[in-house]
């Protein structure tokens, strides 16, 4: 068992921002993302503990209520997950003789299979070297591990902040290598991600756009919009004739509200539409997201197809009185789009097809915190 909540140095904040999650006063990945990583920066900053395992123990309780205020946000988990795999490699080279760490950069091929290649690891050599010297559990002093451990703990949690404020550019920075001049791109909602990839490519091409107005919640007109007044040459359709111009299209780019562990995606509702008949037309299909929307998960109500339902009155209002009281009327929020329907992910840590997702969810997330 886990400490409670409120004996844990900070509560309050993560009480604050669990009510902002349940009352959706933080919406979108990445907002949801930043304010989880903060809250757990004050976390640590202000923990007692002796030994890794119970600040392990206190940021996983930390993690669970915040996921339980709102499951359906998944980069909360994701960012805890992702804070915990960092503080695990930071002690263990705190509390690791440097020799220890030298044998740590040895790879074999069984590595490789298990762990997939291997990163470069230059900045954690001499964050260990400078503190080999700490014990856990030290009955002289046992608030020395934690005074000792928390300045390498804040380095690596803004190592994961920075990576959020800078995860649009690092998306967008190849951009002009997946976008070729004079072709016709097709997307579908307003994704900030995508937004971001396709004004940096204009930069360096000239290409034109076709936004599907995404309804009922047209959020389409936005993404058009913003298209236009960066000088790209923009087309508004509705949802209806995406099949019937897909023919024309040479590329369509999607956004992401999580990345499975299978390599399917849930996106906004229209990506499937737009995915199968890419499929059917022979057209690559493109998804940009953030790695901090990896999710290790399986099955997310993929029967359903959606995690979320908005208000139904925007389909259905109830100015149609007796239509109303004789039909149930669902809006899903979100689509679920298979890994055979994607071509690549475009992330901020590279390139990747579906069928390799798993592996960078290895290396991201340790095992033992796929449940939180």
């Amino acid at each position: 068992m886990g400490p409670e909540l409120h004996t844990i140095h900070g509560h309050r904040a993560v009480e604050t921002l669990a009510a902002k999650l349940r009352r959706r006063q933080v919406v979108g990945s990445r907002e949801a993302a930043l304010e989880t990583v903060l809250v757990l920066r004050q976390v640590v900053s202000r923990a007692r503990f002796s030994n890794i395992q119970q600040l392990i123990a206190i940021i996983r309780e930390v993690g669970r209520r915040l996921a339980e205020a709102q499951p359906k946000e998944h980069t909360v988990g994701n960012t805890v997950r992702r804070v915990l795999h960092n503080i695990r490699e930071e002690a263990n080279s705190a509390t690791k003789a440097p020799s220890a760490t030298t044998s740590r950069n040895v790879y074999t091929i069984s590595k490789f299979v298990l762990q997939g290649q291997p990163r470069k690891q230059t900045a954690s050599v001499p964050k260990s070297e400078a503190i080999a010297t700490l014990r856990e559990d030290d009955p002289d002093d046992p608030d020395s591990f934690a005074r000792g451990l928390k300045p390498v703990l804040m380095e690596a949690i803004q190592d994961v902040l920075d990576e959020l404020e800078t995860v649009y550019e690092n998306v967008s920075k190849n951009a002009k290598d997946h976008i070729h001049s004079d072709e016709i791109i097709l997307t579908i909602g307003h994704s900030k991600t995508v937004e971001a990839f396709l004004k940096s490519a204009a930069h360096y091409r000239n290409y034109t756009v076709i936004v599907a107005e995404t309804g009922p919640s047209y959020s389409g007109h936005d993404m058009a919009r913003s298209l236009s007044n960066a000088g790209i040459s923009t087309f508004l359709v509705p949802d209806s004739s995406i099949f019937a111009i897909m023919s024309r299209v040479n590329k369509v780019i999607l956004g992401a509200h999580a990345i499975l562990a299978n390599g399917g995606l849930v996106a906004v509702a229209g990506s499937l539409l737009a995915a199968t008949a890419a499929q059917a037309h022979s057209t690559p299909v493109v998804v940009c997201a953030g790695q901090f929307k990896l999710t290790p998960l399986w099955n997310l109500y993929h029967d359903y197809g959606a995690l979320d339902f908005a208000d139904p009155s925007s389909v259905l209002g109830f100015e149609e009185g007796k239509l109303v009281e004789r039909v149930d009327v669902v809006n899903p929020y979100y689509d679920y789009v298979g890994p055979e329907l994607v071509d690549v992910f475009i992330t901020n840590d590279g390139d990747h097809p579906p069928s390799s997702v798993y592996r960078l969810i290895k290396e991201t997330y340790d095992d033992d915190d796929h449940e939180l």
